[in-house]
C-alpha cells in the first residue's frame, strides 16, 4: 500500500478515446505545418525588406539580417530588376472580365496585336467590391497578362476600348526575375512599343 500511494502522484491519465488518439497526430503535423509556413513567412519578410529597401521593415526586422553582408553574384539583379541578359523590363498585368467568352475575346486580340506574349484565363474568382455607392460581389474571370513594361499605355488602352465595363481593372506588377529564357521569350513575342 504504502508504494502505490508514493507513485499516486505519477499516476496515468485515463486513456484518450479512439478519436483522441486519431486526431493527435493530425494535430501535431498541423501544427508543424503553421510553424514552417511562419518561419517561411519571416523569410519573405525580410527578403522583401531587403529589395524594396523599406527602412520601417529593415527596422523590425533587424534581428534576421545576417552577420555577414553577402556579396552579390554573378547572376545579380541590375537596378531595374531583371536579369542580366538580353531581356527587357517586363511586368504581369491583370484585368478582370465578366466571363469566360468576354476573357478570350480580350486575351485573343491582345496576343494577335502583340501587346503580350501570354494571357492566361483564370476561371472562377469571386469580386467584391464597392461600386454605386454599396458594396458589389460578383463571379469574374481573371487575365494574367505577361508584357513588356514599355507596352503598359498602349496595353491599357486597347483594354479600355476592348472591354464591357466602364472602368476595367489594369493593374501591373513588375517582373523583378525569373526564368531568363522565359524572359527573352516575352521580348521575342511582343512589339517593340
Amino acid at each position: 500500500m504504502a508504494l502505490a500511494s508514493r507513485f499516486s502522484a505519477f499516476a496515468l491519465a485515463p486513456t484518450p478515446s479512439r478519436a483522441a488518439a486519431v486526431a493527435a497526430p493530425y494535430h501535431r503535423r498541423r501544427v508543424h505545418l503553421v510553424r514552417a509556413l511562419w518561419v517561411l513567412s519571416l523569410g519573405a519578410l525580410t527578403a522583401l525588406a531587403y529589395r524594396t529597401g523599406c527602412a520601417q521593415s529593415q527596422r523590425r526586422l533587424s534581428l534576421l539580417r545576417p552577420k555577414f553582408p553577402q556579396k552579390p553574384s554573378a547572376l545579380a539583379l541590375h537596378s531595374t530588376g531583371m536579369a542580366a541578359s538580353s531581356t527587357v523590363p517586363s511586368i504581369v498585368v491583370y484585368v478582370t472580365v465578366p466571363n469566360r467568352e468576354a476573357g478570350k475575346k480580350l486575351a485573343e486580340s491582345i496576343v494577335q496585336e502583340k501587346l503580350a506574349a501570354c494571357v492566361n484565363i483564370v476561371p472562377g474568382i469571386q469580386s467584391v467590391y464597392w461600386w454605386d455607392g454599396k458594396v458589389q460581389t460578383d463571379s469574374e474571370e481573371l487575365l494574367i497578362i505577361k508584357t513588356r513594361e514599355s507596352l503598359l499605355n498602349s496595353l491599357t488602352e486597347h483594354v479600355k476600348s476592348h472591354h464591357e465595363y466602364d472602368v476595367p481593372e489594369v493593374i501591373a506588377l513588375p517582373i523583378n526575375g525569373g526564368n531568363s529564357k522565359y524572359l527573352e521569350w516575352i521580348k521575342n513575342s511582343t512589339r517593340d512599343n
